[in-house]
């Protein structure tokens, strides 16, 4: 604990003494002027914050104020009962104020009790109450705005967190400030009390203790007790207007006076009617016309200068901007800008815009922020602000998907209309727009309205143009996932898992493996859309095997060994068979005959005549299977595995293909066919 925390921790100890212990009257001095202090600086610190979060910590110091003026209070009234003084500052705000009446004195001090308790605290408190109230409420639509800004790209991740934590602040902020107003509010009814008990209390101990007649009581105890009050409610309510101005306090860029100035003066031409009204009063026959004419005279003059000011600035900046431009066209760095090139962007044409504008019912950004987290949680990656434009260059109806520049997918949406699959069996009832339902690249009619009731009740599935998008979106995404895992990406993954696991990535990286190599395994894993959410086990697989093998291939079948209990979930349906179509001992044999070895790793080398045999034969078991509607699985052994999926890859990306290993060995396993040569 720094030397500070302790001053602070002694501050509030001694705080609480000053109510039991007597303090000598020059020690009151020195703590009355101390407070005066206190409250001053607080109302200038809260005058020149920019926003509220800045004095964060107000609502505590409120609490401690409090409690110090509360003190100082008990310990002067122990003073002024019981030695008739409670040193020269309470003598001196009394004799001033009271200036030979004890009766004004006591009426100055309620005014200003009063417009404390009533005007400032009542308002501040009021204001806390409401601003409390409405940023809890605001929330949600702030946290909204803030997804939404980060999936257009408008903000980075850092940004985001930043947002959120400040509107978090906010919330809290403005929670405590409800709470702390009541300090101040109980703090002025108390110093009424107070003051009251002073004056009866000091009247009967002056007459009954110190053998004062009725009107030296009467004088020295009220003069005493109006200037306690007084020293007690000013730092009050300076404290008070300091409350005030930061819960009314909007963000800004600039202090209270920056702002006053600038906001109230913004328009120099309004003060020529302020002056030419104030100079109407120099016509009236009861007011010396000297006094109007001449404040009119510097109203008129302040204005001119202003907008003197005015105009200069503006033709200042005008130039600065122009300068800039030029600049930043000449520069090199401009060219580099032109570089970027966006993961993932979705472009649409014109007709498509309500789709993302929000005021005509958009919602694809919400869409986009929920295509996020399914992928986190499908597919263990962390999927990156997906870029959303309109381009004219697109048919009205069309849209495109890029990845990293490229385009990889494209579809057309209808937005009067809704997408209409059929179950297998067409309706010849059931008229529309014929189309291909582009994710999945069924056959599907585009039906209006007042067919789409008719087609559901047909069997069809039926699906808005937005649902649509979303799906053909995260299809595409989990397609390409494998190309949105750069090395930035792994090492971002790694550091997380290192939260939990230092003792792991520190045995593994960069020891046995690289970054790089790591993402080459997880990359193979994705390809196959094997999820790579554990990342913690694909790890300390990679850590217990990396010492005997540095072949990605290789590492790559233990890790999906390793996880067959998640790759059996992923294909098979608890309680029912997993049907799958086998490779032949042929056909393993011919693989196995045909890898060749070479410094840059293991493949196959078949000759043309008999790839395109081994592509006939699986692509006749495979539309066999789908043609009772089930989804073709291979399954080999895992020697040959790896080698049947780079052999497979470049004409059925989409085939799973497994091996026994890689299964649970409860799972009922039924072949429904056999790949031979």
């Amino acid at each position: 604990m720094v030397f500070r925390d302790y001053i602070i921790l002694i501050a509030v100890i001694m705080i609480v003494l000053m109510m039991v212990i007597p303090l000598p009257t020059i020690l009151l001095d020195i703590l009355i002027i101390f407070n005066l202090a206190i409250a001053l600086t607080i109302i200038l610190v809260a005058m020149n914050t920019k926003e509220a979060l800045q004095f964060s910590i107000f609502p505590a110091l409120l609490l401690l104020t409090t409690l110090f003026r509360i003190a100082l209070s008990v310990s002067t009234t122990r003073s002024i009962l019981t030695n008739k003084t409670a040193g020269q500052m309470v003598e001196t705000f009394g004799q001033f104020v009271v200036s030979g009446s004890a009766i004004i004195g006591f009426i100055v001090f309620l005014i200003l009790v009063i417009v404390q308790f009533i005007v400032i605290t009542k308002g501040a408190e009021r204001v806390a109450e409401v601003s409390a109230r409405f940023t809890l409420d605001a929330m949600p639509g702030k946290q909204m705005s803030i997804d939404a800004d980060l999936n257009s790209g408008l903000i980075s991740d850092k940004e985001a967190r930043e947002r959120r934590t400040k509107i978090e602040k906010e919330s809290d902020f403005y929670g405590a400030m409800d709470g702390a107003s009541k300090f101040v509010k109980g703090d002025a009814i108390a110093a009424i009390v107070i003051t009251i008990i002073n004056i009866l209390g000091g009247f009967a101990v002056g007459m009954t203790v110190h053998n004062l007649s009725m009107g030296e009581s009467i004088e020295v105890f009220t003069i005493l007790s109006i200037g306690d009050g007084l020293v007690s409610q000013i730092p009050a309510l300076l404290i008070s207007t300091a409350m005030g101005i930061i819960v009314t306090r909007a963000a800004s860029d600039g202090n209270l006076g920056t702002d006053i100035t600038k906001q109230i003066f913004a328009y120099p031409k309004l003060l020529y009617i302020v002056a030419a009204f104030v100079a109407m009063f120099g016509f009236l026959p009861t007011i010396n016309p000297m006094v109007p004419f001449a404040i009119a005279g510097l109203v008129a003059v302040g204005g001119y200068q202003m907008q003197k000011n005015l105009n200069r600035t503006e033709e200042e900046s005008f130039a600065a901007e122009e300068e800039q431009q030029l600049e930043e066209v000449r520069s090199p760095e401009s060219v580099m800008n032109l570089l970027h090139v966006d993961p993932i962007e979705f472009e649409f044409g014109y007709g498509l815009i309500p789709l993302a504008d929000a005021n005509q019912g958009g919602d694809l950004l919400d869409r986009v922020i929920m295509i996020r987290r399914q992928c986190a949680l499908e597919l263990g990656v962390v999927v990156p602000v997906i870029r959303i434009r309109d381009n004219i260059q697109l048919q009205p109806n069309e849209y495109v998907i890029k990845i990293k520049g490229n385009q990889v997918a494209r579809g057309d949406l209808l937005l009067d209309h809704y997408l209409a699959m059929s179950p297998g069996v067409d309706d010849p009832s059931i008229e529309g727009i014929e189309t291909t339902e582009p994710a999945f690249g069924l056959p599907a009619l585009w039906v209006n309205e007042e067919m789409k009731d008719l087609a559901e009740l047909s069997g069809y599935t039926v699906v808005d143009p937005p649902s649509v998008v979303s799906t053909h979106l995260t299809e595409v995404i989990r397609r390409h996932a494998h190309e949105l895992l750069g090395r930035q990406e792994v090492k971002s993954l790694i550091d997380h898992v290192k939260e939990t696991a230092p003792a792991l990535i520190e045995e593994l990286i960069p020891s046995l493996l690289s970054i790089g190599e790591v993402q080459k395994v997880l990359i193979k894993l994705l390809k196959e859309k094997v999820s790579i959410r554990n990342l913690t086990v694909i790890l300390e697989t990679l850590a217990d095997y990396a010492q005997s093998s540095k072949d990605t291939d290789v590492l790559t079948e233990y890790v999906r060994q390793n996880l067959s209990r998640q790759i059996t979930l992923q294909f098979a349906q608890a309680g029912e068979p997993l049907k799958v179509i086998t490779a032949g001992a042929s056909l393993e044999k011919r693989l196995a005959d045909s890898i060749q070895q070479t410094e840059q790793g293991n493949y196959v080398a078949l000759d043309p005549e008999s790839t395109q045999k081994i592509y006939q034969q699986v692509l006749e078991q495979v539309q066999k299977v789908q043609q009772t509607g089930t989804q073709p699985i291979l399954l080999t052994s895992p020697a040959i595995r790896m080698y049947l999926r780079q052999f497979l890859e470049r004409y059925m990306f989409d085939l799973p293909i497994l091996s026994y290993n890689e299964l649970e060995p409860e799972v009922e396993v039924q072949s429904i066919g056999v790949v031979n040569v």
